[in-house]
Formats: structure tokens, sequence, C-alpha cells
């Protein structure tokens, strides 16, 4: 995969000024290391046009950079919502690759003996999971709202934009929060170019509880301190 220039770091920057100034309209936020993110990116760019999903856990042995914690906790912050919260999330692992009637399910060599109808069709392996929207925003649908019923943690949706879109057009007119994770360029710039020889013009980003409400995603250096942190 070949990406143009140093976009990511930008794009994080300006994301995560964005989630700052929207704090308040957030009752809780998750922390997600750049490199994590440069990596489920790489997998993105390598699938496509099939999704993917990824299951992480919370690195609970990375604490809080002093003063951070303070800063992102807006007027509605609410502590013990899911598992993990105020964590530093942990390496990514690929689970599954698919259309979006397959990737939430969890392939069977993932199982742990253990699986109980309780738990979902994804197994509940992870805390946290993020799966693609190719050429879709990234907005929950049905089937993710009802996938997300299963996580302890919370979901994320990455959308991607690209070309050319063969059997998949970008799908627009969604309603929802949408978080654009891109450099401020005008018109539809060319991220770069993935494996698959698609370009790569834009990318959104969200979280989501379980209940329906988002959740802040601040990206960050391996440490927990917000890209971009004055």
């Amino acid at each position: 995969m070949h990406m143009a220039g140093n976009w990511l770091t930008e794009a994080a920057a300006a994301y995560n000024s964005e989630s700052i100034e929207s704090k308040d309209v957030y009752p809780a936020h998750v922390l997600m290391p750049l490199n994590v993110l440069s990596t489920i990116l790489e997998w993105t760019f390598q699938s496509l046009p099939d999704e993917i999903l990824v299951g992480m856990d919370a690195d609970t042995s990375l604490p809080h950079p002093d003063g951070v914690e303070e800063v992102l906790q807006g007027a509605d912050f609410e502590d013990g919502l899911f598992s993990g919260q105020g964590f530093i999330l942990g390496n990514p692992h690929l689970v599954n690759r698919g259309d979006s009637y397959s990737v939430h399910h969890v392939p069977e060599e993932w199982m742990d003996g253990l699986f109980d109808e309780s738990r979902g069709v994804r197994g509940g392996r992870f805390s946290f999971w993020l799966h693609t929207h190719p050429n879709a925003p990234a907005i929950p649908s049905g089937a993710d709202a009802e996938s997300a019923q299963w996580s302890e943690g919370c979901d994320m949706i990455l959308g991607v934009r690209y070309s050319p879109e063969g059997v998949l057009p970008w799908l627009d007119g969604v309603e929802g929060e949408r978080r654009a994770l891109v450099p401020a360029e005008e018109g539809r710039p060319v991220l770069g170019r993935a494996v698959t020889g698609h370009l790569i013009h834009g990318l959104e980003l969200i979280a989501f509880h379980r209940r329906g409400f988002g959740i802040n995603v601040i990206l960050t250096d391996s440490s927990g301190v917000p890209i971009g942190w004055n």
C-alpha cells in the first residue's frame, strides 16, 4: 500500500481538535493509538472491496498521561458505561473478512470451545470491535446495532471511500453523525493507492455504545497522548 505524504498524522490532529471541541455531547471517550489505526488501515486497504472485522482489548497496563483525562471529560461524562472505559486500546486482531452479511460472524477457528449463544455471533472474545464500511459512511446499520448488543466495550466503524467503485458505488445520504478523518483539502483528495489498485479518497471513523449513543474517539500516540495535543 502506498499512502500520500504524512496525511494521517495531520488528519488525526484535525480529528482530535473536533473531538475535544465536541466533548460535551459525548458521555465517554475511547483512546485509540495511531499505530493501531494505521495497522487497521493497512488491513482495510488490502481487503477492499471486502469488509473486515477487527477485535481489540483495552491495555490496562498503560496509565493515562497527566491531565489528559480531565480535559477529555465533557459536561455529560458518565463513568462505568463499558468495559475498558478510560484505558488505551491495545493491539488489533484481524478476525474476519467478507461481505456485510458474513463479516460480523467469528470464524469457527476463533472459537474457544466455550461458545454460548448468549454471547452473540462474535463469540465475545474481544471487548472492542471495529468493522469497515467499504464505500459507505460510518453509520451503524441495523445489523451493526444488533451485533453491538454483545460488546462489553464499544463498537467502531471505519468508512472508506475509494475508486474505482465497481459493484459498490459510494453510498451517501445516510442520516447520522459523520466524523471525517481526512486532511484539509478541497475536492476529492487521493490519500493513497491500495495494493488492490483502488484509490483512497476519504475515511470516516466513529464509535458507539450498544445503547445507541456515540462515544468520542481520541487518536493518540503509543503512550495515550492525543495527536496534536497542546
